[in-house]
């Protein structure tokens, strides 16, 4: 582990590193630091795995909704932009590298986070964490080859365990040396690294009413990494038993712009599935239009824009653009407004809930998004049946990797499992069931079905 002197205050000039995961030192190119950083998450292939995993609706038939790869996408550019308003602002009156990177360099920073939020969600969206976290807790008391599955672990790994975190799983992707692969995962910058650290705590400092302590961000198998990560970018240490950090600042850049997108499009898939109407999301659109209110958007020009467009999707597509641009200089204002409290780590708050706050329309867009989106009948499906597919499999592959002597059905069972998810003799029983979550989680929906399907007899495989 590195040594770093200790400070307790973050400035806009000592919050960047260009430092990499399993690296001492990278060569110069034609690319800069965070540009590489944004093209090795395009062609990794934990991005790629993303365009076969549930967003909110189950993966599209005959009508286009999105997916885990398109939201990251779409998150990416918002990102970007909201990087290059709030880094021309903090510019302004820099000199310099460090006046460089905030000009040019942000908007790299914060697309590539982006680009990376949800690398570490398991298939079937959020249903597919509960079902890996419930495992746990319903099986604790199971025995294995004489010793109940919870004494296998040490409390803070079995906090990991029962509230398994796709955040926390996207770090692990993003900085672990895997079987046969480069040391320090993909070797991203420190910078965006911590951009994309949300909840820097680990998994038994998660409290209700700390932004930064809602859920967590690194397993413990990742603490020493974290912890490097956090120490060199000068966060602010909360606590070391257990680890918690204050957030980084660039941190509620990358929440804005995954905020910003998941409220406004999964809006627009809903239309695109008849799930609300065409009359009642362009008035809730317009309406959050009017009550942003910002002094640059005129309200009778984008009316007669609107009525000088028939297509009803073109439409739609029309306001949801007028409505992300909005969002995104409201965002990267509050972001202005209260840098000092960012800076010093007593913002309480995420950008775009503190504009909800203020704005009934979109308070409105919440509500309808949650009753009538999100509790749709077709999302509530797909989430029961994730649910029950990631259970079989965990219940399948948890034991077996646990035994000293596995049995010959065990032997059998492990045999599924890809060579580079399989721990050498010296790992932990902790060691060995990440292992077999890092497989798990990495699946996509159709090839965790499949599976599920194959293993539980419910299909009988085919050869070839």
């Amino acid at each position: 582990m590195h040594i770093f002197i200790k400070n307790n205050f973050m400035e806009w000039s000592n919050i960047v590193s260009t430092s990499r995961t399993g690296v001492a030192k990278t060569s110069a190119g034609v690319r800069t630091e965070y540009q590489r950083d944004f093209d090795r998450l395009i062609f990794s292939s934990g991005f790629r795995r993303l365009q076969n995993k549930t967003q909110v609706f189950p993966l599209p038939g005959s009508t286009f909704v999105h997916n885990r790869l398109t939201h990251s996408l779409e998150v990416a550019s918002v990102g970007r932009s909201i990087g290059t308003i709030a880094g021309r602002k903090i510019a302004a009156g820099m000199d310099g590298d460090i006046g460089d990177f905030y000009n040019y360099e942000l908007s790299a920073v914060i697309a590539s986070a982006c680009l990376a939020h949800d690398i570490g969600n398991p298939a079937f969206g959020h249903s597919g964490e509960k079902a890996i976290s419930n495992y746990f807790i319903e099986n604790a008391e199971e025995t294995i080859e004489g010793k109940k599955l919870q004494d296998y672990f040490s409390q803070g790994e079995w906090n990991d365990l029962t509230n398994f975190e796709g955040n926390a799983n996207a770090f692990r992707i993003l900085t672990t040396k895997f079987k046969g692969k480069s040391t320090g995962g993909l070797r991203l910058t420190y910078t965006t690294l911590a951009a994309l650290l949300k909840y820097p705590c680990e998994s038994g400092a998660s409290v209700k009413g700390a932004k930064h302590r809602s859920k967590y961000g690194f397993f413990q198998a990742e603490k020493e990494t974290a912890l490097d990560i956090c120490k060199e970018l000068n966060m602010i240490e909360e606590s070391t038993a257990p680890l918690v950090y204050k957030r980084h600042p660039f941190v509620y850049l990358t929440e804005a712009a995954d905020d910003i997108c998941y409220r406004v499009i999964d809006y627009e898939d809903a239309h695109r599935l008849n799930i609300l109407s065409s009359s009642e999301i362009e008035t809730d659109f317009i309406a959050l239009i009017e009550n942003i209110g910002r002094p640059d958007e005129k309200m009778d020009r984008l009316h007669k824009t609107l009525n000088s467009i028939e297509d009803q999707n073109e439409r739609i597509s029309y306001l949801r653009a007028k409505c992300i641009n909005n969002l995104t200089l409201e965002a990267a204002d509050i972001f202005h407004k209260n840098a000092s409290s960012i800076l010093s780590g007593t913002y309480n708050n995420s950008l775009v809930d503190e504009l909800e706050s203020s704005s009934p329309a979109l308070k409105k867009i919440a509500r309808t998004s949650v009753t009538r989106i999100y509790n749709h009948r077709t999302v509530v499906e797909i989430e029961i049946a994730g649910y029950n597919v990631m259970s079989e499999l965990l219940s399948l592959f948890v034991p077996p990797i646990l035994k000293a002597k596995p049995s010959k059905k065990d032997e059998k069972v492990l045999l599924l499992i890809p060579q580079q998810f399989i721990p050498d003799g010296k790992a932990s029983a902790y060691e060995r069931v990440l292992s077999v979550l890092d497989f798990v989680s990495g699946m996509t929906d159709p090839f965790a079905t499949e599976l599920y399907r194959k293993v539980t007899g419910i299909e009988t495989p085919k050869h070839g």
